[in-house]
This record gives structure tokens, C-alpha cells and sequence, in this order.
């Protein structure tokens, strides 16, 4: 009986597994048929993830828009930049007699070291990483030259290997540098290069294109398998930019201030000049500049446009139009100068306090009083009228120009003595380019003009030219009776006898225009600092007064004792270059300035070469004895003056030292890497000291260290 039971239990059991068995099976089936018919299984997308195991997708970088000048003259470009790599993984290598991976890692690093300015120390961090297939060297590795990519290929280090990108490049150095600012990589992993500041950053998408893309089948290496098919996406280039900057007013703008760098100290000197007809900016620069290939900037803020100051006395000329064009001006109207008393007792003074007795307005404003301002608006005048004339002529606003972090300024007056500060430019703050739009009526009969920086956008494949920049007539603010008027008070402020501006005449005694000198806004106190270096100096001027070609317009923060010699020593030296290379004046010899354009001296003798330039009234140096000429400084069809120095180097076995005190920290820097000195840099700006005395021999391996300063007092 109990053996009966135990069939039956062992039937049942065997029922169950062959029940468990047939369930199982089933659900095998199901599953089988799932994964046949389905994509995506437990959330993961199986087409994608072997798609992903047996395809590549390689980013085609599209090549960053160049910047020219106006002339032509290419200011902003790419060049050729290498990612050096090592491979660790000895899977790399299949034939060990030809190695494919770095071996010997002592060696590797102690070649490389003075190649990448790394210590062996750091070099073997990288090198002795372990479960890595390949490494980097950090940003020492990134950014390498051709030079440099050369030198490491000619040491034969096995493993190592270049990964070819481009980083912007800047072939003049600090010229123009807030105008175009500066790219640079988004970060250490990313090749791409974005705008940070200047034109660079405002048309960043323009110039920056749009990348493209190439997906293929790979092999389990990783390599293209031959044969298979690639989808490709072509890369779009970025646009060119070609400015209205002339690079030869441009090259007298960047001397002119370099010259007072070298003989003055002040704190910053700009420098605008636009097209008097069409409002195209021809040049402008600030000092202390910067050189955006190695970004040794002070101050981030381009003063043309994103500084906004109170610009003293040259807005007397948009006070008096002001007064003209409500038809309350008389010229020969007389007053008192000297000081003037507020109703609440305040005393305002002219800069000559004693005054010069009786006079009249138009006698005024050669005088640059501001008892004859405040006359005028008190007598004939109220700060609505005042006002609404200088937003007008655009002050209060941004002018529009294409130049990132432009500030409007402000115009803020009120109370009586507040409006009588407006009407000489204190209390209240402008930028330089407000400052040469308000200009452009006395150059147009009346009608403001918006100034414009950029001539054209082209396309770099196909050569359309996709925007054209064009004069832009904003509306008219001024009679043809105001203009002349104008013209003729500012024409008397400089080439009249004793008047403010007679340290502007120049020989031909057509440049014109008007001075300012204004206080420094204390903002602790709100009041303004005292000492007569604590003034911002100012020049804006018409060029020539009989057929204006140029608008100028030029600023120095504390000159030497508020003088403003430094300011009119630059705007004269720029005005005759500008005269004689527009055709509009004829230079006395004795101020003759030759501007060259180098050509290549390389392999021709040190005799053809100083006769060529002596020839042509150049500085010169020749470095060495020899009687060929090797290197050259500065290069091939960079521009320079009869006042600048060239340096000749020649095929000579030794050389010395050459005095580079008073050179700014790129033209040392240029010169002595061509000597093969090992430069230090302290400090920026301009040569003070050189460790190392004129006239010693260079041994290899000499390091010289530069001590710089932003002004040089010579």
C-alpha cells in the first residue's frame, strides 16, 4: 500500500517538472522571439548600442574666419598647433623591433623636458600612469609650434606621436589689440576656439563656422574599415572680416603712442581716428596695450568704448552748437570772466582764475572759460535745451559700433551748478567714439554719422561678400551757418595767437580743434582728487580745416603735472604722417618721416643690405661679423620708420648681447629668442633693465631676464 502511495507522489513530482520544464522552454521561446523582433530590450536600444560598438563619428573642425585690415593687411589668423601624445599600452606594438609605444620612459622624459619647458619630474607623472593606453602632457603639451613638432620628430622617441589642430594667431603682435581682442581654446579638452574680447568676441559665430562630421564602420581597433560607407557633413568656414582699419594710420597711431610711453608716464593714452566723410574708424589704439598671442594683459577694458569719463573741456563745442542751433548765440556777446557765483554762493572759475577781463564769447571758447559757458546758459539757456542737444548728438547712448561691452555714459544734471558742469564737460561722462560721432556734423554740413568698424564680410570659398559696412546718416543736428561757425572758433583755438590749443599748430596750420582738461571724480568722496597730475587731458580736431579727411580724437589719464604736451606731441606726429600719406600736406625735410616696408634680407650680403637701407634712411644694427645676413628683425613686410631700429643678424660663429632697454617686452622678447638667449619676463609693458650688460658674448643656454614697466621714462 505504501509503495502504491510512493509511485503515485513520484508520478505527481515528475508531472510538475515536466510542467516546470515546458514552462521554462516556452518562456525561453518568447524571449528568443523578443530579442528578434524588438530594438530595445530592458530599456537599452540594441541597434544603437552596436552601432555605437562598430561605428565612428570624427568631428571635421571648421576653420576659424580671418581678420584683415582694411589694406589687406592680415591681423588676425590661424596657424598650425600640435597635441603631442604618448602610448603607454604595449598592445600597440607588433613588431618589437620597430616599438610603437614609449620604452624607455627615463629617456623619453629627459628628451622632452627642455622641448615642452617641463621638469623630467612631471614629464614621467604622465608617462608612468598606469592601465592607460595613450597620455597627454597637459597644456605644456598643447599648442605646439611646426618649430617644435620638428625638433621632437628628429629625436626618434618612440610612442610618441602629434595630434594637428590650429590656435589663433596674431602676425602683429599688440597692434590693435582691444580693437580685436583675442580667441583662444574654450578649455584644456576642447579644440575649439571662441572670441574673449574685441571683434574676435563680437562675431564670434561669423568667424567661428560651423563644424561638419564624418560617421563610419570601424574595425575593433578603431580604424576605418576599408570599402565601408561613411556618412560625411563637410564643414562651413568661418567668414572673413575685413575692417576699415588703415594699417598705415593704424602704424602711426601705435608710434605716436609708444613715443610718449617711452618719454612720459601717465596711467592710459587713446587714441581715435575716423573717416571724416563716412564715420569709418581708420585707427584707434590705447596704451598700454597688450599682445594677444600671450595675453599679458593689465586691463580688460577697451577705453574706446567701454570706459566712459568725464571728458572736460572739448564738450564746450557741443554746448556752444547747443546755444547756435536754439538761436541764442551771439559771438560778440561780452561778459566777465575770470570766476562766477552760483545763486547758493558757489564759485566756479576759469583755469585762469584772474581771468582776462571783459570778452566775448567766441574770445571765450579760444580761452576755454568756463565763466563763458556758464554765461551762456544762464543768460540765454536751460538744461532741458542743453540736454536734449547733446542726447542729439548721440551722448547718452551707445553709438552701435561693433565692439562688445560698449557703455552709453551719462548725462546727469539737474541743479544749476550740475548744468553749468555739463556745459564744460564735468559731471557728466562720455566714451571717445561718442565723442568723434558728435564730431562728424562740422564734417558733413550739419548731418550726424554713425561710426563703423567693420568694410566688409566675405565669404572665404566662394568670395561673395555677404555684408558690406557703409556710411550711415543718422539725422541732421546742425546749420550749414552752425558748421562754419564752428569750424572757424576751433580753427582760432589752435592757429590764434595765445589761445589754448596753439600747442596743436603745425606748419601748415590746417589741423583744428579743441582741448579739454578735466578733473578726476574722486568716488569715495564724490568730489574730485586734487593735484594738477589728477586730471584726464583731451584733444578732438578736424584735419585738414579746408577739405577735412580725418576726425581725431585723443585722451591721457595724469599726464606729468596735467601738461598737455605728451597728448599734442602725439596728435601733431600723427596728423603730418597722415598728411603726407594721404597727399594732403607737404612735410619740411627736417620732419620727414620715411615709413618702410621691409622686405626679406635673408642670405643677402651685410654690404647690399646697408647700402639698401642707408639708402633709404633706416636705422640699423648688424649683430655679428659676419657677411651674410640669417635672421632679421623685425620681419619681412612689417612696416617701420626712419626712427624705429632694424636688427641684422649674421652667419657669424659668436655674438653679443644686444641693448634692449626701451624696446616693449614683444620686440626684446622677438629679438633675443633670434639670438637664442632664454628670455625671463618681469612685469609688463616696456625694457627698464636687462640682467645681462650690452656687448656680452652669448654662450649657449645664456638666460637674460627683462625687467618691464608699463611706462618707460627713459
Amino acid at each position: 500500500m505504501k509503495r502504491k502511495k510512493k509511485t503515485r507522489n513520484n508520478i505527481k513530482y515528475s508531472k510538475i517538472i515536466i510542467l516546470l520544464s515546458l514552462f521554462l522552454f516556452v518562456l525561453m521561446i518568447l524571449r528568443v522571439l523578443q530579442l528578434s523582433t524588438s530594438t530595445t530590450i530592458d530599456g537599452i536600444n540594441l541597434q544603437k548600442l552596436a552601432s555605437k560598438r562598430t561605428t565612428k563619428t570624427d568631428v571635421i573642425k571648421a576653420k576659424r574666419g580671418t581678420i584683415y585690415s582694411k589694406d589687406n593687411e592680415a591681423l588676425a589668423i590661424n596657424v598650425s598647433s600640435y597635441k603631442i601624445i604618448a602610448y603607454l599600452s604595449e598592445k600597440r606594438t607588433e613588431d618589437k623591433k620597430n616599438p610603437q609605444h614609449v620604452v624607455d620612459k627615463e629617456k623619453t622624459a629627459k628628451e622632452l623636458a627642455p622641448l615642452l619647458e617641463m621638469s623630467e619630474e612631471d614629464i614621467l607623472k604622465y608617462l608612468n600612469k598606469e592601465g592607460v593606453y595613450q597620455t597627454e602632457f597637459g597644456s605644456k603639451g598643447k599648442g605646439l609650434s611646426e618649430l617644435t613638432k620638428q625638433k621632437i620628430e628628429e629625436l626618434n622617441l618612440p610612442g610618441i606621436d602629434f595630434i594637428e589642430s590650429y590656435k589663433r594667431y596674431y602676425p602683429k603682435g599688440q597692434f590693435l589689440s582691444y580693437t580685436l581682442g583675442y580667441a583662444k581654446q574654450e578649455n584644456e579638452e576642447s579644440d575649439t576656439i571662441s572670441g574673449e574680447m574685441g571683434i574676435e568676441l563680437y562675431y564670434d559665430k561669423i568667424l567661428k563656422g560651423k563644424d561638419g562630421y564624418v560617421t563610419y564602420q570601424k574595425d575593433l581597433r578603431g580604424y576605418k574599415i576599408a570599402d565601408s560607407n561613411e556618412v560625411r557633413e563637410d564643414a562651413v568656414e568661418g567668414k572673413d572680416i575685413y575692417l576699415t582699419v588703415d594699417s598705415n594710420i593704424q602704424f602711426f597711431i601705435e608710434q605716436a603712442l609708444n613715443n610718449a610711453a617711452a618719454n612720459y608716464t601717465f596711467d592710459w593714452f587713446t587714441m581715435v581716428i575716423a573717416d571724416a566723410k563716412t564715420g569709418a574708424i581708420l585707427g584707434m589704439s590705447t596704451s598700454p596695450s597688450f599682445d594677444p598671442n600671450i595675453r599679458n594683459i593689465e586691463n580688460y577694458i577697451d577705453n574706446t568704448v567701454a570706459l566712459a569719463y568725464e571728458p572736460g573741456s572739448t564738450m564746450k563745442t557741443f554746448t556752444y552748437m547747443a546755444a547756435m542751433e536754439n538761436g541764442v548765440y551771439d559771438g560778440n556777446e561780452t561778459y566777465k570772466s575770470g570766476v562766477y557765483t552760483t545763486d547758493d554762493g558757489t564759485e566756479i572759475g576759469d583755469w585762469n582764475r584772474n581771468g582776462w577781463g571783459t570778452i566775448s564769447y567766441d574770445k571765450g571758447y579760444a580761452l576755454s572759460s568756463n565763466v563763458g559757458v556758464i554765461n551762456i546758459i544762464n543768460r540765454h539757456m536751460n538744461a532741458a535745451m542743453l540736454r536734449q542737444y547733446f542726447k542729439k548728438l548721440g551722448f547718452g547712448s551707445k553709438t552701435g559700433i561693433s565692439l562688445p561691452n560698449e557703455v552709453s555714459g551719462k548725462l546727469n544734471f539737474k541743479y544749476e551748478t550740475e548744468i553749468y558742469n555739463a556745459g564744460f564737460g564735468q559731471g557728466i561722462t562720455t566714451t571717445p567714439l561718442q565723442n568723434i560721432q558728435a564730431l562728424t556734423p562740422l564734417t558733413n554740413d550739419g548731418m550726424l554719422v554713425k561710426p563703423y568698424l567693420v568694410e566688409k564680410i566675405v565669404n572665404p570659398d566662394t568670395k561673395e561678400v555677404v555684408y558690406k559696412g557703409k556710411k550711415e546718416e543718422i539725422e541732421r543736428v546742425a546749420s550749414t551757418n552752425t558748421v562754419n561757425k564752428m569750424l572757424q572758433l576751433m580753427d582760432d583755438t589752435v592757429n590764434g595767437i595765445g589761445n589754448t590749443g596753439s600747442n596743436y599748430r603745425i606748419d601748415s596750420g590746417e589741423l583744428i580743434g579743441k582741448t579739454g582738461t578735466a578733473q578726476i571724480a574722486d568716488e569715495k568722496s564724490g568730489g574730485y582728487l586734487s593735484g594738477k597730475q589728477e586730471v584726464i587731458s583731451s584733444f578732438a580736431g578736424v584735419y585738414p580745416k579746408s577739405n577735412p579727411k580725418i576726425i581725431i580724437y585723443a585722451s591721457i589719464k595724469r599726464p606729468p603735472m596735467g601738461l598737455q604736451k605728451p597728448i599734442s606731441d602725439a596728435v601733431k606726429d600723427v596728423v603730418n604722417n597722415i598728411g603726407k600719406y594721404l597727399g594732403t600736406e607737404v612735410q619740411s625735410a627736417s620732419d620727414n618721416v620715411s615709413l618702410y616696408k621691409l622686405p626679406s634680407f635673408i642670405n643677402k650680403t651685410t654690404d647690399t643690405v646697408k647700402t639698401t637701407l642707408t639708402n633709404n634712411g633706416m636705422n640699423y644694427k648688424i649683430i655679428g661679423n659676419g657677411t651674410k645676413v640669417i635672421k632679421q628683425y623685425p620681419a619681412k613686410n612689417e612696416k617701420v620708420t626712419n626712427k624705429d631700429k632694424i636688427y641684422l643678424i649674421t652667419n657669424d660663429s659668436s655674438y653679443t648681447v644686444p641693448n634692449v632697454v626701451g624696446l616693449s617686452s614683444k620686440e626684446a622678447n622677438d629679438l633675443l629668442k633670434l639670438l637664442g638667449l632664454k628670455v625671463n619676463l618681469e612685469g609688463s609693458g616696456y625694457v627698464i633693465s636687462q640682467s645681462v650688460l650690452e656687448n656680452t658674448p652669448i654662450t649657449d643656454g645664456m638666460e637674460i631676464t627683462l625687467t618691464l614697466n608699463k611706462k618707460f621714462e627713459g
